[in-house]
């Protein structure tokens, strides 16, 4: 078997806007969208993150589809 070359999910525009976001949510100041709602949880801010990168333009993976019941 030939070996693949690994490429890279994420791209560094990607990871500077997740790292933005953790900063945020360590600083209190990170607010969810409609609500602005202050998020404490650290998943939400990398979610928050990738979502801005994604609007951006940057290299991410797109959303994976929610399975149905």
């Amino acid at each position: 078997m030939a070996k693949r070359k690994k490429t890279r999910k994420y791209g560094p525009k990607a990871s500077q806007d997740v790292e933005r976001a953790v900063r945020e949510l360590n600083e209190g100041k990170l607010r969810s969208g409609r609500s602005g709602k202050v998020v404490t949880s650290r998943k939400q801010a990398i979610a928050i993150g990738l979502s801005e990168a994604r609007k951006e333009g940057a290299k991410v993976p797109p959303v994976r589809a929610r399975k149905r019941k």
